[in-house]
């Protein structure tokens, strides 16, 4: 689409949705998913309060209520590309509440937010993956953004039924669910929900005034207007099958990191973890927090070799929450001494929230931290991008794939893999290739390691604002391809 027809089509749509009168009594499903977006970033705020909040897209205000009723003393700026949306949505919502005509794919109003959030917004413009990366990079650290969107299948029941006919349907054409599980912004984590619909009609008649009363009745750029005798045709065919629709509706909650840092994991015990973490410590001159230690018994700690090899202070390490004698995971470890792990205590160090931390993790992902925690509960809590040391051998592959295929599970930013161990490049290459990640660095194996081993490796460590900088133009190259 060029310029000049995305310019003209976002003008059509302005105008449908400043024409819909009948949009509040028709609203259905916008309704029901402007609840669910709203349950869902109240959850990933887990009980804390945004002091200033950017709604886009806002329509008549239905999310815009509810943002205002749970928190009245944020600062809400609430927009819309339609003037007459938004005089309706400033009658609902009432005072307290600044309202401002803005494009969601070209926001201009000055960050940052504790929230970004909009409601079925994001089917409608051009880009939005690049749309969805530009309003995070407002987010303030630690900021949600939540957001919907329509998908492919959505009013399928219509389109066969114009198919049957013989024409094509003007309805436009939704992004598929894979298409939108790529839309994540760079460093932040979170992952899109799907959800389907049904909305009965009366008929087909009312249908089609539905998508007139919500302003959604702009068709794609080459769709064709029926002849009434075509119109009549399809209506009697949608009828005949039941006059009902099916909504494919998805929802994503995505969080900025409190503070800028990598969380580090291996593919196993004894991969290479804190040798990384030292690299990256001497090479980012960042802090070090390993929160639980175990295995005291049989070496001086993690904490302590880090400080040794990377040359760092003692006051650039955190204290852990827990350290134990056994070599054992950190919750069996605590079992054997009689200790218990509080989770309260598993809170992330803010301070200086942007020099880097590298936090370093207790064996691998599905390793029990606590009674209800696993390493990688704890590394989604955290947020931090991930950084995966895997070793560069003979049963990687098997290792590392399942491993990133956890972390994307869970919503989890990847910074990359460190391989470490003698080099193969076929290993690599593999890894890089399925895995769909970037390697940071292959470590090679060596006989000692010391103060100065750690300052030549950690010229193979890329700096900290290549990862910070590509990770954000990796994910809309993600997003492009997917």
């Amino acid at each position: 689409m060029t310029d000049r027809s995305a310019q003209t089509r976002q003008a059509r749509i302005q105008q449908s949705f400043d024409a819909a009168e009948g949009y509040d009594a028709a609203a259905v499903l916008q309704r029901v998913a402007a609840r669910r977006l709203f349950d869902g970033l109240r959850a990933r705020l887990a009980g804390r309060t945004p002091r200033r909040i950017l709604e886009v897209g806002c329509g008549t205000g239905f999310l815009t209520h509810m943002l205002h009723e749970a928190w009245p003393e944020a600062e809400l700026v609430a927009t819309d590309v339609a003037p007459r949306m938004l005089e309706r949505a400033r009658k609902r919502v009432g005072e307290g509440v600044q309202f401002c005509v803005m494009d969601a794919a070209r926001p201009d109003v000055a960050g940052a937010f504790d929230l970004i959030c909009g409601n079925l917004v994001f089917q409608w413009l051009a880009e939005p993956s690049v749309a969805l990366q530009t309003l995070a990079d407002q987010l303030a650290p630690g900021g949600v953004i939540a957001v919907s969107t329509l998908l492919d299948g959505t009013f399928e029941e219509w389109r066969q039924a114009c198919s049957a006919e013989g024409l094509v349907a003007a309805t436009p054409d939704y992004p598929a669910a894979r298409t939108v599980q790529g839309w994540q912004p760079g460093l932040c984590t979170g992952k899109w929900t799907t959800e389907r619909c049904v909305q009965p009609f009366g008929n087909g008649l009312a249908f089609v005034k539905h998508l007139k009363d919500t302003g959604a009745s702009v068709p794609r750029e080459d769709g064709k207007a029926f002849s009434p005798a075509e119109l009549r045709r399809v209506l009697a065919r949608f009828d005949q099958a039941g006059a009902m629709v099916t909504w494919h509706l998805a929802y994503a909650c995505f969080q900025k990191p409190q503070r800028a840092g990598v969380f580090v994991t291996g593919t196993d015990t004894g991969v290479g973890k804190t040798l990384t973490s030292a690299c990256l410590v001497h090479a980012w001159k960042a802090a070090y927090w390993k929160p639980l230690q175990s295995g005291l018994a049989d070496e001086e700690g993690d904490t302590s070799t880090v400080i040794k090899l990377s040359g760092c202070l003692p006051e650039d390490c955190f204290p852990s929450a827990g350290a134990y004698q056994a070599s054992l995971s950190p919750l069996a470890a605590a079992r054997a001494e009689g200790a218990e792990i509080d989770p309260a205590r598993l809170a992330m160090p803010l301070e200086d929230p942007q020099r880097p931390l590298v936090v370093e993790g207790a064996g691998g992902l599905m390793v029990p931290a606590t009674d209800t925690l696993m390493m990688v509960d704890l590394a989604e809590r955290w947020g931090l991008p991930v950084v995966l040391v895997a070793r560069s051998g003979l049963g990687t592959l098997n290792h590392t794939l399942l491993s990133l295929e956890a972390l994307r599970a869970r919503g989890l930013a990847i910074a990359g893999v460190v391989l470490s161990g003698p080099l193969n490049t076929e290993n690599s290459k593999t890894i890089q290739e399925k895995g769909q990640v970037r390697i940071l660095a292959e470590l090679p194996q060596q006989k000692t390691v010391t103060a100065e081993t750690v300052a030549a490796l950690s010229r193979l460590i890329p700096a900290w604002d290549d990862v910070s900088e590509a990770m954000q133009v990796g994910r809309k190259g993600v997003s492009e391809k997917v």
